[in-house]
């Protein structure tokens, strides 16, 4: 792989006698890993777990995941190892429980779904992405992984001066000029330069300049980029020392990680090399806002208009598991979403543009539930108030393409497939027909026929899951 010239001596200056070996190791196979679901697969796969992540594992091979239903499922999500060194942020500082977090650029999902697997229940999390059809495919992902708790945004990063002091994190994995993926991704380095990358450090600056209103005093900020370019990564976290009151947090790190740790003003900062660790580049950093800002007053809420009325309750109550939730209604939709958030929820509904909250129950036709995808894929779906049709590998594929299907059932309704457990969605049993409910937007393009090629099918044989 040929470097752009300017790109080589800015990393030979930094790596001295490493950058050989970094210049090597673009050359290395790329290693694939994936982040299981931990609410969804349980038991630990006969995998090579990434070092600094529980639920992060290596993959001898790619399989061709449009052909595994597992995905489909939200069974686990492929992320690239190195980010899901965001965990040990999580749990080295107990940021765990009850905390309310903003996910800034979140799509396509990577560590929104990761954040949603680590913090508590009664946690809120604020995913957004600032670009309308990023927020959607955002949107996905998440009901994908099934979280309750979480809530979608479609705003500009300026539109969160609206919540002033509301967040305890804010995680921001910053737009960057993409060196770190120069390996996995050919355009990355076909659409660099130099001015591209000075661009992008001024355009960190603005977003972390109109974010940090909405951190509260004593919260934290962690900033990530997957670039190597030190006016993206610790000059930027120098420029926040300049102009906010913050703090460094250092984290523990082990040497087999291969994580170099370098500094930026007496702030810790840690980065991923390829030839030093088996993921791409990354760099990540994380601060304590110590400066008192504006916060939101506190507000009792006496009535919630969008609380759904007794006889929706009724309607929703036995397909749900989670008792402390509150039902409530969008237009002709019933919405799940955790009690003790609802008042949060209402907070973000008047400021920001939301694309989907909580877990959509269903919609109501005349006195009828039509069950929603996303609830079929939850974790607070009660599996028990349903038909059950355990599909093959290709019925299931079959079934995600949107194509019909006719499975052995004598349960007219609404049934919920699976495959091999997992919950994948619904059809209605009409009595000669059944109805798919998979949504349209959601279906595989690929041809099942592939699927029947003796190499594809013995290959997706030897996926792990």
């Amino acid at each position: 792989m040929i470097f752009p010239e300017i790109f080589s001596r800015r990393m030979l200056k930094i790596l001295d006698q490493e950058f050989e070996a970094f210049e090597q190791s673009f050359e290395n196979e790329i290693a694939t890993t994936i982040r299981i679901n931990p609410v969804k697969f349980k038991g630990l796969p006969a995998l090579r777990p990434v070092d600094y992540c529980n639920s992060g594992y290596f993959l001898p091979q790619r399989p061709v995941f449009t052909l595994d239903p597992f995905i489909h499922a939200g069974v686990y999500y492929v992320q690239e190892q190195s980010s899901m060194f965001l965990e040990q942020a999580i749990r080295q500082l107990n940021l765990k429980y009850d905390i309310k977090v903003l996910d800034l650029c979140a799509s396509p999902g990577g560590k929104s779904t990761h954040l949603a697997s680590l913090i508590s229940p009664n946690s809120l999390l604020v995913s957004n992405d600032v670009i309308r059809a990023r927020s959607k495919i955002l949107s996905e992902n998440v009901k994908k992984w099934g979280n309750h708790n979480v809530v979608v945004t479609n705003n500009d990063p300026h539109d969160f001066e609206r919540l002033p002091g509301f967040f305890d994190l804010v995680v921001l994995d910053a737009p960057c000029s993409g060196e770190g993926l120069f390996r996995r991704d050919p355009n990355a380095m076909l659409e660099w330069s130099p001015d591209n990358a000075q661009l992008c450090a001024q355009r960190q600056q603005r977003i972390l300049a109109d974010v940090w209103p909405t951190l509260k005093e004593g919260g934290i900020l962690i900033y990530s980029t997957c670039t190597f370019n030190p006016a993206e990564n610790e000059e930027n976290i120098k420029w926040l020392n300049e102009f906010a009151s913050v703090e460094p947090v250092k984290l523990m790190t082990e040497e087999r990680w291969g994580i170099s740790v370098t500094d930026a003003g007496g702030f810790p900062c840690y980065r991923f090399y390829p030839h030093k660790v088996s993921g791409e580049g990354f760099f990540m950093a994380v601060v304590r806002k110590t400066g008192a800002e504006g916060r939101l007053p506190n507000r009792k809420i006496r009535e919630n208009p969008l609380l759904a009325s007794k006889a929706d309750k009724e309607m929703a109550k036995p397909v749900l598991v989670n008792e402390e939730l509150d039902i409530l209604r969008f237009e002709d939709s019933l919405l799940a979403f955790p009690s003790a958030l609802v008042v949060d929820l209402l907070q973000v509904k008047n400021n920001l543009r939301i694309v989907h909250a909580g877990i959509k129950i269903g919609d109501i036709k005349q006195k009828d539930l039509l069950p929603a995808h996303e609830l079929a894929l939850s974790t607070i779906l009660n599996r028990s108030a349903f038909p059950e049709i355990e599909l093959t590998i290709e019925e299931a594929l079959t079934y995600l393409k949107r194509d019909d299907i006719s499975p052995q059932s004598s349960n007219k309704g609404w049934n919920l497939v699976t495959y091999r457990k997992m919950a994948l969605g619904w059809i209605k049993n009409l009595g000669n027909r059944y109805n798919s409910a998979f949504p349209k937007e959601w279906r595989i393009r690929m041809s099942v026929a592939e699927y029947r090629d003796e190499r594809l099918k013995a290959e997706m044989a030897k996926f792990p899951l």
